[in-house]
């Protein structure tokens, strides 16, 4: 089989507004979209894919301006996540990823870090991986020779061999301090499984890692700062756990994007190959007359709209907190938690029901294996068991019914 490689006609003018870049997304999955079902199959890590977004400009839209960024806000690039994702799934999901440990220092590290990392990120435009699963055992930090060395091993770890950078996360052996610390990929002491092979979002990366030995200097330890007396310390806010609802509502945008994918390519195949079902007791010239598939496709439509409303009140949440990041309070982060919650539960419902209801409109020819419908469930199914969307609801059941926000965890 051979996988197409992507042309990259990006050598314009640069996009300046969300607008533009969002538009700019919209060709990247244009291109994403021609080759979707040959390269999910081959299941072979995308490093033209990478290529594509970094040619794109889509890598450094976080970036600041400055350095060659475009120094866009999270609603903009939820929305390109979401574009993107309409073409190929698992490309919006290693992209949305991105942003988020790309913000990672923004979360938790010193002005002083932030701005070196922000600048060596964005002018040689890295591409981040993270191995922070909080479902295995930490990874053990030892200190030695005045570094820290990172040890131990994740089942999973999005970004992968595709990444140029990976976020870690581990404790510092003998107390219960977490440090999080930005790492080049291609080291000895990385080493990916390359396991990926699941029924959905083949393409991220999404492999077992072990971490042998990994040295990281006390300086590049996010938010660590030493004091007069030579003590180290990390100074928590309430900031610093804003990593859970942003990779939240990255999910709820790129599952909003498949299922945006899914609807439009069967509402083309409905168009154009679907057949009228000539039994009827008012026989239709063409499938697009029959009133099921008008009253299917504008149920499905006007959920989809409903869920991306929502995905952009969260989104508009977290965009309130980011103007006031040093003083955000708790309740602030627990109501667009609770957001977030709601957004990605009717968008993990509302895709897998595209994912299934596109069939009853395109018709029994739509299941051959080159139409590709399947992807669409595929791909939402296998990444929405990340987390069990019933604590979701739950957390949205408690804060509507007691008033209760959720309190700051590995998943909220």
């Amino acid at each position: 089989m051979t996988v197409q490689s992507h042309a990259h006609p990006f050598a314009g003018a640069v996009p300046r507004t969300s607008e533009e870049w969002v538009e700019r997304a919209r060709q990247v999955a244009t291109q994403l979209a021609v080759d979707v079902l040959e390269r999910d199959r081959a299941n072979q890590p995308p490093h033209r894919e990478v290529q594509l977004l970094k040619d794109a400009g889509l890598v450094t839209l976080l970036g600041p301006r400055e350095h060659g960024g475009a120094g866009q806000d999270w609603t903009t690039a939820l929305r390109v996540v979401r574009a993107v994702a309409a073409g190929d799934g698992s490309i919006g999901q290693l992209l949305g990823y991105h942003y988020v440990w790309a913000w990672a220092a923004r979360l938790v590290a010193t002005p002083e870090q932030i701005a070196a990392v922000e600048q060596q990120a964005t002018e040689q435009q890295w591409f981040y991986g993270g191995a922070v699963n909080p479902r295995d055992a930490d990874l053990v930090i030892t200190e030695e020779g005045g570094e820290l060395v990172f040890r131990g091993e994740k089942s999973f770890s999005t970004g992968g061999r595709i990444s140029d950078v990976t976020v870690l996360e581990g404790v510092l052996e003998g107390t219960d301090q977490h440090i999080f610390a930005i790492v080049p990929t291609d080291q000895p002491a990385l080493r990916f499984k390359g396991d990926w092979d699941s029924l959905g979002q083949r393409l991220t990366e999404s492999g077992g890692v072990v971490v042998d030995g990994v040295r990281v200097p006390w300086e590049a330890a996010a938010g660590w700062v030493q004091r007069a007396d030579g003590r180290r310390e990390f100074v928590p806010r309430v900031y610093n756990t804003l990593n859970v609802p942003l990779i939240q509502i990255v999910f709820a945008n790129f599952y909003l994007g498949i299922a945006e994918g899914a609807l439009t390519t069967a509402a083309t195949y409905t168009r154009d190959r679907t057949r009228a079902w000539p039994y009827a007791t008012d026989p239709k010239r063409v499938a697009t007359e029959e009133f099921y598939v008008q009253e299917i496709y504008g149920d499905l439509r006007s959920r989809l709209w409903a869920a991306e409303a929502l995905a952009e009140r969260a989104a508009a949440a977290i965009e309130s907190i980011n103007t006031h990041p040093d003083t955000v309070t708790a309740a602030e982060r627990g109501e667009a938690a609770v957001l977030i919650a709601a957004a990605k539960q009717v968008a993990i419902d509302v895709g897998l029901d595209i994912g299934t209801k596109v069939y009853e409109v395109t018709g029994a020819r739509a299941t051959h294996s080159s139409v590709g419908l399947d992807q669409a469930w595929r791909n939402i199914r296998t990444h929405s068991l990340h987390d069990p969307v019933a604590h979701k609801r739950a957390e949205v059941g408690r804060y509507f019914l007691l008033g209760e926000l959720p309190e700051p965890t590995w998943y909220t």
